[in-house]
């Protein structure tokens, strides 16, 4: 059996954040970092438009209260207030400690980090590296993993959360390589798994977002958190689905329909293109349902609208958004200089996910309950900063400022404890038989037919806009889409890096995440932030200002809440 004093399951911004705190910490304890890929190529590294913090280097009157009022105002008031203090308050020092670092932000003239506009945001405050952030940031961290001699094991699927009496205790994973399985206990466990994008059909999210961690903590009997409340990036690059940054309207791009209106006059006067993503992304869907949108001729009725970067001119694309022009250029053959980029909204950011308190520590329940040695952070947490809808800049903030955190809090956590008694062989048999079962399965589907079936059916019953009778039957056809899961075969049997293994147990995953987002969806009966259903289509924070706790079984998904934490503003009407 492997040992560590803390084990952290994910590569990201998030993990690695907190493994160096851990290591700065107490340099005497045995960290480890597990994951599916190698760190560096964690879905951390796309992140392209930068972090938010009140530096005040362009705009002096910025404050954190303004950030925090701009979250929660933007979160349609389901963020946790408290949590929000938190995570604007440290912006400034974490962005600083980043630097120190040796992140390379992008600088004004006179050498102070630069700042740019972002959707939802009232000041210039989004901290940037070019478009290629989240690429500077996660490059000095894993750098600094080696530093501290911190132990990774890339490459390592992780099956199972090994949960007894109330506490984590430890995991099974595999070693994709040749299939070694292995058992691993620890003092304390710490989930930044990301997100789930993979649900659905299109997504900015790479291959590996499939909400393992979610699905595991789920099938634990642990609750998720505000499942439904899915984040569209109003900028998806059509057909592909890659993300063109929200630094690009932030660099002052303009959002035009088929006959050359900027539409967004019409949605959010006062904010025009840099309006929050919920609402960006239903005015984009509007405009095509309108017939407003645009084909690849040029004409109207098609499927997309355009983003113009034409008047920005060539040295400025070229500095501040170069990623965003090359993404075009390569995928689709546009060259923003001189012609608009077709987009639509893409699936990109989970706001729901594992429940934790301001320490990183996992909820047990709808009470206070927490779980023993069990931690998260990142986008696969809900601490609810982002509450109903995340505003831009504010999820790499996140992950650095509550990955520090509970990076701080498990080091605290774990002084004095002793390693957990885990029955090693019980869980490497069942790990075994549940691989072996996969591998034998005389099905009839290959694993992409139903894996595209289901990822249409969350995309077309589960969009941006949403109703009871379309949701219901989704969850049917939900239902058949699990019986075919159950008769897959892979024509791949070996051990040496056998991806169509990893894929049948990530569609598990999918199929857990997916059903929990649906159910939470059609009980949550208004329409909030990135939630907006046709049916109920006003907010009613009479019977739902309160966050979803859905719990998992087989049988279906049970729905209870909790409240709002309530600490500064009064919800107010969400106008742009």
């Amino acid at each position: 059996m492997i040992e560590h004093d803390v084990v952290i399951v994910g590569g990201g911004l998030a993990g690695t954040r907190a493994a160096v705190e851990i290591a700065r910490t107490d340099p005497s304890l045995s960290i480890a970092v597990v994951a599916k890929t190698h760190p560096i190529r964690s879905h951390s590294v796309a992140a392209q438009g930068g972090m938010a913090a009140t530096l005040k280097n362009i705009d002096p009157e910025d404050t954190w209260e303004a950030h925090a009022f701009d979250t929660v105002k933007g979160s349609d008031y389901l963020a946790d207030q408290d949590a929000v203090e938190i995570l604007t308050r440290e912006a400034p020092d974490v962005v600083i400690d980043l630097e120190h670092m040796g992140v390379l932000f992008s600088r004004l003239p006179d050498g102070r980090i630069a700042q740019r506009a972002f959707g939802g945001h009232s000041h210039k405050r989004t901290c940037y590296a070019a478009d290629k952030t989240g690429h500077a940031i996660l490059h000095e961290l894993v750098n600094n993993l080696r530093r501290y001699g911190v132990q990774i094991y890339d490459e390592w699927y992780v099956m199972r959360l090994i949960l007894e009496e109330g506490q984590a205790k430890g995991l099974v994973m595999y070693r994709i390589r040749d299939r070694r399985l292995e058992v691993v206990r620890a003092k304390a466990i710490m989930f930044a798994t990301g997100g789930y994008g993979r649900v659905y059909n299109t997504t900015s999210n790479d291959y590996a977002s499939t909400g393992d961690g979610l699905a595991m903590t789920a099938v634990a009997g642990l609750p998720l958190e505000d499942m439904e409340f899915v984040q569209f990036h109003p900028t998806g690059l059509y057909p592909v689905g890659v993300l063109i940054s929200e630094a690009v309207r932030g660099e002052g791009a303009y959002l035009i329909n088929s006959e050359g209106d900027r539409f967004m006059a019409t949605y959010a006067p006062s904010r025009m293109e840099l309006a929050p993503r919920d609402i960006t992304s239903r005015a984009i869907t509007l405009e095509i349902r309108a017939g407003r949108g645009v084909h690849k001729d040029g004409s109207a009725g098609g499927p997309f609208v355009y983003l113009d970067l034409r008047h920005m001119g060539k040295e400025q694309i070229m500095s501040r958004v170069p990623f965003c022009w090359e993404e075009a250029h390569r995928l689709v053959g546009i060259d923003a200089v001189t012609e608009p980029m077709p987009v639509r909204p893409t699936v990109h950011y989970s706001m729901g996910g594992i429940p934790t308190n301001t320490d990183g520590r996992v909820r047990s329940g709808i009470g206070d309950g927490l779980v023993e040695s069990f931690f998260a952070a990142g986008e696969t947490a809900c601490v609810s900063v982002h509450g109903a809808n995340r505003l831009g800049s504010n999820s790499l903030l996140e992950c650095v400022v509550y990955g520090k955190r509970t990076g701080a809090a498990i080091a605290q956590y774990v002084q004095g404890r002793k390693l957990p008694d885990i029955n090693e062989q019980r869980y490497l048999t069942q790990a075994e038989q549940q691989i072996q079962e996969l591998i034998d399965l005389p099905g009839q589907y290959r694993i992409n037919e139903v894996r595209q079936a289901f990822q249409d059916c969350m995309t077309d019953y589960c969009g941006v806009f949403r109703t009871e009778a379309l949701m219901r039957e989704g969850l049917e056809k939900l239902q058949g889409i699990r019986q075919k899961a159950q008769q897959i075969y892979l024509d791949e049997k070996g051990t040496v890096w056998n991806s169509e293994l990893v894929e049948a147990l990530e569609l598990q995953s999918l199929l857990i995440v997916g059903e929990m987002i649906l159910t939470g969806a059609l009980n949550r009966q208004e329409s909030r932030g990135a939630h907006y259903r046709e049916d109920f289509p006003d907010r009613n924070d009479t019977d739902f200002l309160k966050h979803t706790m859905a719990f998992y079984s087989p049988a279906g998904i049970n729905i209870n809440y909790r409240p709002v934490s309530l600490t500064m503003f009064e919800p107010l009407e969400r106008k742009y």
